[in-house]
């Protein structure tokens, strides 16, 4: 007898949450995080997947049912951007329908829009700064928010005078595009929540509820640029911190927030420059793991689950980063030596990961089959693991190498 949809959604979520909590659940599950995969498996092109948000529901639904996944990420928040990048002429994204192929997906452009010497500005008001000076340098159409005045200096009467700059044309233009870019948005929104109505109708949990980043990630990569933040390192160290410090309530207030509205409670954090060769052990354990760890401790405090996404190969920070409670997070590796990870972590963290890309690229499904079934006979013993790609789901992998990756489970994966 088949299962309805409300015991197929309970099933799978009491399944994830054994493995966060370091428990044997029923086997081993099986969630990948997609970027453009359903856009190639569902038959439409990257730039429909961005614009068309009827076709990009389609696609996205045929790849969650298809495959079986234990829990799904909401496409839209991360890909039904196109209308709304385009209003507010996004210079650190080059997407589909933009500046490239309908059938690329979009591309992060990493530039240093603040300058090492604007720290005090960025400590001193941070929502002055980050609409005076940030926007107007990431987005072509916010570059007249750079002629408001410090909103602090009109106070009173001179409030009313000071209403003045927004009557400008080049502000009015740029308001404009906002209210523009926020109906998209709105639209946009609108479409996710339906989407996750309808997954869950089907018995399908979602797995992100809010986003969060590592301080250091934060400015390396929308503030200084990789270029800079490692000088500053050397330059300006106390800067930096206090920079750091002074996010971290931004940074949880904005993964809190959604999270709240959709009571979904793992946290997505992705990790960009922590990784070994980006900086020595010294400056990880200075700069990079104690606010970051902050912000775990802070999501776990409020109930939520960190799953922290360690990107690029993190091996000797695995002493490191064992510094949290356990059974209260998920740490995803893509090419750290998830064995030794299961030594070193397996009594503290869920960990996820890590069938590379290659694999799923080019690999045969008994290549992949293989490697799977290592995984889940070794990091899988005794519970504690996610089987996934490295770093989710490749766009380019095939599709037969996926199906296999989610048949493992159920054939190696029943505890």
């Amino acid at each position: 007898m088949a299962k309805t949809p409300e015991a197929l959604y309970e099933e799978k979520t009491k399944r994830v949450m054994d493995v966060v909590q370091l428990k044997v659940p029923d086997r081993v599950p099986f969630m990948s995080f997609v970027n453009f995969f359903h856009a190639k498996y569902g038959g439409i092109t990257c730039e429909e997947a961005m614009y068309d948000h009827d076709k990009l529901a389609t696609a996205a639904k045929k790849t969650i049912m298809d495959f079986d996944l234990d829990m799904y990420n909401n496409p839209f928040p991360l890909v039904a951007l196109g209308p709304i990048l385009e209003t507010l002429d996004c210079k650190f994204l080059a997407w589909p329908g933009g500046t490239l192929s309908p059938h690329n997906s979009y591309q992060f452009v990493e530039n240093e829009y603040v300058k090492a010497e604007e720290y005090d500005d960025l400590l001193f008001d941070p929502t002055g700064f980050m609409l005076r000076q940030f926007l107007p340098r990431a987005y072509g159409a916010l570059e007249p928010l750079q002629q408001l005045p410090q909103l602090p200096s009109i106070y009173y009467t001179r409030f009313l005078s000071g209403t003045a700059a927004f009557a400008s044309p080049e502000v009015s233009g740029a308001l404009d595009a906002l209210v523009k870019a926020g109906t998209e948005a709105q639209q946009m929104l609108g479409k996710a929540m339906a989407f996750a109505r309808e997954m869950k109708a089907l018995g399908y949990p979602s797995q992100v509820g809010g986003v969060a980043y590592a301080p250091y990630d934060y400015i390396g990569d929308f503030l200084r640029g990789t270029h800079g933040i490692m000088i500053d390192m050397y330059r300006v160290p106390d800067k930096l911190l206090q920079a750091m410090e002074k996010l971290i309530p931004f940074i949880l207030q904005g993964a809190i927030s959604p999270a709240r509205k959709t009571g979904v409670p793992f946290i997505f954090m992705p990790m960009h420059k922590g990784l070994d060769g980006f900086m020595s052990p010294d400056q990880f354990k200075t700069f990079f793991w104690p606010p970051l760890r902050k912000v775990i401790l802070n999501l776990i405090e409020e109930g939520f689950i960190p799953m922290v996404l360690w990107e690029g190969d993190c091996t000797s920070r695995l002493e490191t980063i064992k510094d949290i409670p356990k059974g209260k997070a998920i740490y995803w590796f893509e090419r750290t030596d998830i064995f030794k990870a299961k030594k070193i972590l397996g009594d503290t963290v869920c960990i996820r990961g890590n069938v590379p890309a290659t694999l799923l690229c080019v690999g045969s499904p008994e290549d992949v089959e293989t490697y799977c079934k290592k995984l889940i006979d070794e990091v899988g013993r005794g519970g504690g693991f996610i089987l996934d790609g490295a770093i989710g789901m490749p766009d380019e992998a095939k599709p037969e190498n996926v199906k296999a990756m989610a048949d493992t489970t159920k054939k190696y994966g029943v505890y």
